[in-house]
């Protein structure tokens, strides 16, 4: 394990900072949004922009990597992130974060790539899922502990911008003071949407629905929370807390999928999620704890869904095939997270702040009742014939890029790192 690690220790080290700085200022904003008397449409509008930019950066990102370099483009790309986070406390105007907030997105998207596109450099297929498993772990952290860090200080004030600014710059040290080699080119994944849908339908809708769910809850969050009383280091609790169940309901719910049909899974989860959304929309607690409580329970339901949705589309698709099926699920993810928060925002205003959970409930109910329906037209791979799920953390925002596929342990076997062809029949990842 040392030895694997070792390599790719500064890199990420720098991806724990990079996802400090992302958590902190991701919630940061809704809430002092919140607190400037921004409308929920606009606030809102933080999350679409975010999401489209970040989308948009999948296709383009790339392009720019290649005409400077890695380690030059990452430099770039996190000093802007750190630009904007400062720009963003000395700019209080909701007109400019919208406009800010997609370049963060962008920004994000190439920074991913090029953090995933390192560890697949350095990655064997031995070490692949203990990489993996680790990078998403530290992201899943860094994103925690930043909503932390707004329970401590005042979001009234400017200290919290300039922190995300100081974090962002160690973020850019490990990577810029690494002697690693410089990783491959990035890769382009072809995407064939109607294809995807003819593969399954059930994953191809359930993560559009999944995207808007989360996308919606993922922005608008923070907002309820703030509209509904709480204080930001409740607000920030109550955030992490549906993190940190997501992740560790994958566990059984993911070994529960390999044995019976995953879309009753996706059913009977969905239908969680959905009855702890409607309890809170209907009765409107006002207590923290037993807010906190029913939300805990709606997020551990709903950030379980998006790797069975996947693992339920491979199962369907061919050996070579999982890296080019999870390329068009994370479109579908993020079009749904760009949809999510234009959708809520509306919804809140004329309904009150409970009145998102109206909208992750229409989500996850459709999903439900559409998984249902699907299972009683095709029958679904018998369990012996599946791949097993393998025991990895997904993040509770799955907004990944082609490069994190590429380091999942269900992609094709990785080549050589000296460099040599493969042995007759050995498959080699695209």
């Amino acid at each position: 394990m040392r030895r694997n690690l070792l390599p790719v220790a500064a890199l990420l080290l720098g991806t724990l900072f990079l996802f400090l700085g992302n958590g902190l200022h991701g919630l940061l904003l809704p809430v002092r949004g919140a607190v400037e008397g921004y409308s929920n449409e606009v606030l809102g509008l933080l999350g679409t922009s975010w999401a489209t930019g970040f989308v948009i950066g999948c296709f383009a990102a790339p392009k720019l990597v290649m005409r400077v370099g890695h380690v030059r483009a990452f430099s770039t790309f996190v000093s802007l992130i750190a630009v904007i986070a400062l720009l963003t406390g000395i700019v209080v105007d909701a007109h400019w974060w919208v406009l800010l907030r997609a370049i963060t997105g962008f920004c994000t998207a190439g920074t991913s790539m090029i953090v995933e596109s390192w560890l697949n450099e350095r990655a064997t297929n031995e070490s692949r899922g203990m990489i993996f498993s680790l990078y998403i772990s530290i992201t899943l952290l860094g994103v925690v502990g930043g909503q932390m860090m707004v329970g401590v200080f005042d979001p009234e004030t400017t200290i919290l911008f300039m922190i995300c600014g100081i974090v962002y710059c160690f973020a850019i040290m490990p990577t810029t003071m690494s002697t690693a080699a410089t990783p491959q080119p990035l890769k382009s994944v072809k995407i064939d949407l109607p294809n995807l849908y003819r593969n399954s339908p059930v994953s191809f809708i359930g993560i559009l629905l999944i995207g808007i769910a989360n996308g919606a809850y993922g922005t608008l969050g923070a907002v309820f929370g703030t509209r509904a009383g709480l204080d930001a280091g409740t607000i920030a609790i109550m955030l992490s807390v549906t993190i940190f169940l997501g992740a560790l309901m994958q566990f059984p719910a993911g070994k529960l999928s390999d044995r019976i049909d995953r879309r009753y899974v996706l059913a009977a989860l969905s239908l969680l999620a959905a009855l702890a959304a409607l309890i809170l929309l209907i009765f409107r607690p006002t207590d923290p704890g037993m807010m906190i409580l029913f939300v805990a329970i709606y997020g551990a339901a709903a950030n379980a869904l998006y790797p069975i949705a996947v693992a339920h589309a491979n199962d369907f698709a061919g050996a070579d095939e999982f890296v080019k099926v999870s390329g068009g699920l994370l479109l579908l993810f993020g079009i749904g997270t760009i949809i999510g928060p234009t959708l809520g925002g509306p919804v809140m205003t004329l309904m009150g702040p409970y009145a998102l959970f109206a909208v992750t409930a229409f989500a996850h109910l459709t999903l439900s009742a559409y998984a249902i329906y699907r299972s009683r037209l095709r029958a679904a791979i018998p369990a012996a014939d599946r791949d097993n799920m393998p025991n990895l953390p997904i993040s509770a925002s799955p907004m990944g890029t082609a490069e994190s596929l590429s380091l999942d342990p269900r992609a094709t076997p990785l080549p050589d790192h000296d460099g040599q062809e493969p042995a007759a029949g050995e498959e080699v990842r695209t």
